[in-house]
């Protein structure tokens, strides 16, 4: 027997899948006494309500589009009501997720052709049309089904409302009601048959058959003892109902409780009246347990709705987090990984959150995926260009190896030496190599240079009168610092002249052994003393700090070519300060006491980022010594 209609609302026949869209409405009061229960919550079937359990994300992304019109194609030939909506629209989502890559792709290739990228038009995609032949065939099946449905419903109103006529009827034949009574029992069970009305109608239909039934009954004439047993007999069948519907309060799951208050308002509606006296009192009693009940489902439903919300607050920023990172400039593996960290951290949070709403949830996910995609696709184009870049550089240092190789026998050592030293200058502006064959390349080259330099000085006949020479020289570098004078020599001349000497310094080669320690005691002696009087000293063990933490780096090429990255950066900081501070001289009025002032600081400002470039440039060159 089918089940009769509500008499407030129609109940909706689609099953509840992941999350509810729309929540139940608490069952309205009635207006009206009558001993047959209100309407109860409208926007869902009971029966097609799912418990809020945790579910997968969608697991159709990797289909292609043939397979996903396959999908589509197999829904198609399926009965019109077990289609799900929901389904037919994930399946077209991911179809033109499918198709917008591929229009990213045509357009990408189209302006590098060197096309404006206004003037691009997609092509025309053949399995688009078939697509929407598909959806064409389902939206018809589905419209056709509605129509039926519409059509049975019209045609149940008709038939209820001839049944409400004819128990009009009967009731206002007051003499012959009791003869009526067989015919009238009839039209009950099958008023009762008839399925569902248009939900516009159910409340006003249901109102009139139950006022119609009630006013035959007051106008019925049969035997006392049959109606107070009939009334009695509805009466304990209420009573249990009741009974019933107060035990559901107490019902842990508020799903279970609603689903089954639907069964006891069908019974009430299938059981008769009682006796006009005790209408409301039981009515009442009835009507409050559902109200609760209701009041619990409203509730539970709110209360998800009010999760799926901060889930998707939660998701948006997810997605706006990971959209902010600017991955189109990344040049470095640090940078990518450090990156990557950054991605794979906001993965996991995202796993961490519960479903969005139902509408939003899957584009929330396509849109965190798309992103996602991106990055891992550029990364992968980086490190693979990289791979070709790194083996370019593998194969431009071997050759210099073989250069190397094929001059280390060379006895004519002046030309040799100058060959060498352009083939390690060149080596120095290749990049990095495969790590796995950093080293054995490098000691290979190394090997080579080293065994002509060793061999040069085994047969250098003049030794030691270089060497007599280079201290000659050092001596006479220490006898020009002696000559500076911190009272006399201006500061930038002083430091100039200093960093001079210092350069020449380390240019000259060994002195005699002997010598060599006192040398460098009175070079150390002397250039302390300088650094302290002009306020050097500080800067100076900066630097022999930086030259400790390179001599660490010393063997590592690709540490010290992101120490030398990091200097650079640095330095055109600086110099686009000095740039900036160089431009605003102009601006200055140095006729007022006040200007005179800010010029002067300003002038000091330039010269101390003068001095932090001329830093920066010696440890560029420290590090360019050690590759």
């Amino acid at each position: 027997m089918n089940k009769p209609d509500f008499p407030d609302a129609e109940i909706s026949q689609q099953p509840v899948e992941k999350t509810l869209t729309e929540t139940p409405q608490p069952m309205p009061e009635a207006t009206e006494k009558t001993d047959e229960p209100a309407a109860v919550a409208a926007g869902a079937d009971a029966a097609a309500v799912q418990t809020d359990e945790k579910h997968e994300e969608p697991t159709l992304e990797n289909l292609s589009k043939e397979e996903l019109i396959e999908r589509l194609s197999g829904i198609a030939q399926l009965p019109a009501d077990e289609i799900s909506r929901e389904g037919v629209s994930r399946l077209k989502q991911l179809f033109y997720v499918a198709r917008n890559k591929e229009i990213d792709a045509e357009k990408a290739a189209f302006v590098e052709a060197g096309n404006d990228a206004a003037a691009f038009e997609a092509a025309v995609d053949p399995l688009e049309e078939k697509l929407q032949s598909v959806l064409t065939e389902i939206k018809e099946k589905k419209a056709r089904l509605a129509a039926e449905q519409e059509a049975v419903r019209q045609e149940n109103l008709a038939k209820k409302n001839e049944i409400i006529a004819a128990l009009a009827e009967m009731s206002a034949d007051t003499d012959n009601v009791n003869r009526h009574f067989t015919r009238f029992k009839e039209l009950q069970q099958e008023f009762k048959e008839i399925g569902e009305v248009p939900p516009t109608e159910a409340t006003s239909v249901w109102k009139r058959y139950q006022d119609g039934v009630e006013r035959f009954y007051d106008q019925l004439k049969i035997n006392k003892d049959l109606r107070d047993y009939d009334f009695k007999k509805n009466y304990d069948t209420k009573l249990l109902l009741c009974d019933e519907a107060e035990k559901l309060m107490e019902e842990p799951d508020v799903i279970t409780a609603f689903k089954r208050l639907q069964d006891l308002h069908d019974k009430w509606r299938e059981t008769g009246p009682v006796a006009k006296e005790m209408r409301d009192e039981i009515w009442n009693r009835f009507k409050d347990a559902s109200a609760e009940v209701n009041k619990k489902y409203q509730a539970f439903f709110e209360e998800r709705k009010a999760r799926e919300r901060q889930n998707e607050l939660a998701k948006t920023e997810i997605c706006e987090r990971v959209e902010a990172i600017d991955f189109s400039e990344v040049k470095s593996y640090a940078a990518w990984e450090e990156l990557t960290k950054q991605i794979l951290q906001a993965q996991e949070d995202w796993k961490k959150l519960g479903f969005a709403s139902k509408k939003l949830n899957n584009s929330l996910f396509a849109r965190f995926r798309e992103t996602c995609d991106k990055f891992f696709a550029a990364k992968a184009n980086y490190f693979k260009s990289m791979k070709d870049e790194l083996a370019a550089n593998l194969a431009k240092k071997i050759a210099l190896c073989e250069k190397a190789e094929s001059l280390k026998d060379s006895t004519d050592w002046r030309a040799t030496t100058d060959a060498l030293v352009a083939l390690q200058k060149e080596w120095k502006t290749i990049g990095s190599v495969p790590k796995k064959h950093s080293d054995n390349v490098w000691h290979r080259f190394l090997e080579a240079c080293d065994y002509f330099f060793e061999q040069k000085k085994k047969n250098s006949n003049d030794t030691r009168s270089v060497e007599q020479a280079n201290l000659k020289q050092k001596k006479e570098i220490i006898a020009e610092l002696r000559a500076i004078d911190p009272e006399s020599t201006p500061r930038e001349e002083a430091i100039a002249k200093i960093k001079e000497l210092s350069a020449k310094w380390q240019q000259i080669g060994h002195v005699p052994f002997r010598d060599k320690d006192k040398i460098y005691d009175a070079y150390r002696e002397l250039t302390s003393s300088l650094h302290s009087a002009y306020n050097m000293k500080q800067s100076r063990e900066a630097m022999n700090r930086f030259e400790s933490s390179i001599d660490e780096m010393a063997g590592d090429e690709i540490k010290l070519l992101r120490e030398r990255e990091r200097m650079l950066r640095a330095y055109e900081q600086r110099r686009s300060e000095l740039h900036t501070y160089e431009n605003n001289l102009g601006f200055f009025n140095s006729k007022s006491k006040s200007g005179d002032s800010m010029l002067r600081d300003l002038q000091r400002r330039i010269e101390r980022i003068k001095d932090d470039l001329k830093a920066l440039e010696e440890k560029i060159k420290l590090i360019d010594a050690k590759l």
